[in-house]
């Protein structure tokens, strides 16, 4: 960057600075950039996408982690339309999910949870009738404990302290119904098993996602990296916008000034703004928050985190023949097959993605070789002949906030105590779990809540901010 002064509002007119190049900081520079403000996007990291980007591996393109979206998110999917990568992360036709019991007996081994086009809540009427790993009487079950789950109100604060495997145990849901169903979806979208997870979060996702529309569930994943999204065509529509973009340049303090605006430090430059938008993590933004920002800053720093660890696995033929499935039974929860989208030419490369992973994220890749390659030739028999050309692991240890009961009050909205400051990331209070969705919606918020102190139109994010507010 420059080392001369550089006002982000030299030339007249509004100005934002927004700080983090995450999915909530790229939404919400251009949702501002959309409304005539003039926008310059800071990040420290050497690329944009935050924690979901992709890197080089020899001749292999990784992502850090699998991260896929449902149809209900419409937040992202309207960060997909603007930077113009919806057709490279499209949806299934209808909800399938294919569940391997490493456990059960032969032919019987393959369930599958998807859905009609019935209206809800009968488009799962025939998955769930159907689904084999569980038992006639767990079904039914099942079924009550799912109409029960749709009567909550999600505006209860009262959800939020509750913990959502004692809600299952009370609805007659045994521990073969949290392991076949409940956490096969739960630990994937909140990253936490039911025990550790609010009730709150834990009714939002699946009265959103199973019970609001029959197609609310259907899934989506990226067919190419997810730096190509996140970074390179977000880069091209930040560009396009007019956004000033950043990268390798960290933000060491904000502050406001007299003149009502905003000084933004960076090493050799000062930025001023009308409006800052921090899209940076809880903890960062607690260091960069300015006295009186919030009532009790001391909050963000009880925010729990949750790690990820993502196993890959390149073999030297191919061993999976579908997209992607979930497995009961054995310690791996779900795999997907990344060949195409790592440009990998001959064998395969199949991903698993382990959420809640507490216990492991710490363990040298040798024990997890040990103990992940005999797990997938009990699920793939194909795997058993074949030679594994590579394998490593991923890690990050702070992927997304605790959904732990108790954890609403303290995630803040997209407002500050300081005008002209606010706040944006998943972690923030969009209503949902730590995912792509509540970053994008976060990222809405905050730019909504800014174009309104500014005086500006807010026209184009009218839907999507009602939404998310």
């Amino acid at each position: 960057m420059s080392e001369v002064t550089q006002p982000a509002g030299s030339s007249g007119g509004a100005a934002a600075v927004v700080v983090g190049g995450g999915l909530a900081g790229i939404t919400a520079a251009l949702a501002l950039a959309d409304a005539g403000v003039r926008v310059t996007l800071l990040e420290g990291r050497p690329r944009l996408g935050g924690l979901a980007f992709s890197f080089q591996r020899g001749d292999l393109t990784v992502d850090n982690g699998q991260h896929v979206y449902l149809r209900c998110c419409t937040a992202y999917r309207w960060f997909l339309d603007r930077v113009d990568g919806a057709s490279l992360a499209p949806l299934q036709d209808r909800l399938d999910v294919p569940v391997l019991d490493a456990e059960a007996k032969p032919g019987r081994r393959l369930g599958r949870i998807g859905r009609t086009a019935l209206p809800v809540p009968l488009h799962l009427a025939r998955s769930l009738a159907t689904y084999q790993h569980l038992s006639l009487a767990e079904r039914a079950k099942v079924g009550r404990a799912a109409l029960a789950l749709k009567g909550l109100d999600l505006t209860d604060p009262a959800l939020d302290a509750q913990n959502f495997g004692s809600w299952l145990a009370q609805h007659g849901q045994s521990e073969r119904a949290v392991e076949a169903l409940w956490d096969l979806v739960g630990v994937a979208t909140l990253n936490a098993v039911a025990s550790d997870a609010s009730l709150g979060l834990a009714a939002m996702v699946f009265k959103t996602g199973l019970l609001s529309d029959p197609g609310a569930a259907d899934i989506g994943w990226a067919r190419v990296p997810l730096g190509e999204l996140h970074d390179t065509l977000a880069r091209k529509a930040l560009d396009s916008a007019g956004v000033r973009t950043e990268v390798r340049t960290r933000v060491t303090s904000i502050s406001p000034n007299e003149n009502g605006r905003w000084s933004v430090q960076v090493p050799g430059e000062s930025v001023e703004a009308d409006a800052v938008v921090l899209a940076v993590p809880q903890r960062e933004t607690h260091d960069l928050l300015p006295q009186g920002a919030l009532d009790a800053p001391e909050r963000l720093l009880e925010i729990g985190t949750a790690p990820i660890l993502n196993v890959h696995v390149v073999y030297d033929r191919k061993v999976l023949s579908r997209p992607f499935f979930a497995a009961l039974g054995s310690p791996v929860q779900w795999v997907f097959d990344r060949t195409e989208a790592s440009g990998l030419r001959e064998g395969q490369y199949v991903a698993l993605s382990q959420s809640a992973a507490q216990d492991e994220i710490d363990e040298p890749v040798s024990v997890l070789r040990e103990r992940y390659l005999p797990e997938l030739e009990r699920l793939l028999p194909a795997a058993r002949g074949a030679q594994v050309k590579d394998f490593f692991v991923t890690r990050e240890r702070t992927a997304t906030f605790a959904p732990t009961p108790g954890v609403g009050r303290l995630r803040p909205g997209a407002r500050t105590k300081a005008p002209g400051l606010y706040l944006a990331g998943s972690w923030t209070a969009t209503g949902w779990p730590a995912t792509m969705e509540s970053a994008v919606r976060s990222g809405v918020s905050a730019a909504g809540a800014a174009l309104g102190a500014l005086g500006r139109p807010r026209d184009h994010l009218i839907e999507l901010f009602e939404e998310a507010a």
